[in-house]
């Protein structure tokens, strides 16, 4: 069984350590690590992780075009270890063009963060995206943060039932520090699935168990959430929930393949 870890985050040498020092002080917590794309390979390496999602947000439009050559070039120096989900920002002009310029570098999917990026996901621009997306690539949203109003799963659920055919990523299961409400709101889409990034160091084994198995175990994907988490400790941290080994393989391999298209 090969382990995918479907969240990761990466930026260039040069920009990392301050790139991921935003990420802490956004969040009002450690980073752990440095967001390099090296360090990322060696942490999934040591804890046994086969292959990797990368992606990076894209704070304004003008920061696109960068961010998806840089993910692009990292994939195509690591074919058989990284995947890469290109950024994307409501705001960009010609969507569908962007959307079909990101297909043919090869990037598998896409990467929102509302919060982040401050907009709400039911924004007319966002809806106007989400619309261009749908049957085109998945999309990873960050979703949930009590801070915001930008990505509740209130304004998440209007997207999916506005959209059913967008294939989604409801990351940090389905609502950072909003697991009940995701938990209740986005159950039962046939396209939608949530990832365990940024969540189990925050609930007890109970709580998580029950949590995946309410979103159920062929909607959920294993996430480390590199730089913020170490992946060695995110993977020893699902172990430790005693799911049964048929949940296991699906959220840590066979849900990654059906979403990327690679069964």
């Amino acid at each position: 069984m090969q382990i995918t870890d479907i969240h990761a985050h990466v930026f260039p040498d040069p920009i990392a350590g301050k790139a991921s020092g935003s990420i802490g002080a956004f969040y009002q917590m450690p980073v752990r690590l440095e967001g390099t794309v090296g360090q990322l390979l060696e942490k999934e390496q040591e804890a046994g992780i086969g292959h990797a999602c990368i992606h990076s947000v894209a704070l304004a439009p003008h920061y696109v075009d960068s961010i998806n050559r840089f993910i692009a070039d990292t994939v195509k120096q690591h074919p058989d270890r990284l995947t890469g989900f290109g950024a994307i920002h409501p705001d960009c002009e010609d969507i569908p063009g962007l959307i079909r310029e990101i297909k043919g570098m090869g990037l598998k999917g896409l990467k929102i963060h509302p919060d982040m990026q401050r907009f709400a996901l039911d924004s007319p621009a966002a809806m106007e995206m989400f619309a261009a997306i749908e049957g085109e690539l998945p999309i990873i949203i960050h979703t949930g943060d009590p801070r915001f109003e930008y990505s509740n799963p209130r304004r998440m659920k209007k997207v999916l039932d506005a959209f059913p055919k967008l294939v989604c990523v409801c990351a940090h299961l389905g609502g950072w520090s909003e697991w009940d409400d995701a938990s209740k709101m986005l159950t039962g889409y046939e396209n939608v699935y949530v990832d365990t990034s940024s969540s189990l160091y925050a609930l007890n084994p109970e709580e998580a168990r029950r949590l995946i198995r309410c979103h159920s175990r062929e909607r959920v994907l294993f996430g480390a959430d590199y730089p913020m988490w170490v992946p060695s400790e995110e993977l020893e941290r699902f172990y430790r929930l005693e799911l049964t080994e048929g949940e296991e393989e699906q959220i840590l391999c066979l849900n990654a393949k059906n979403l990327l298209n690679e069964n």
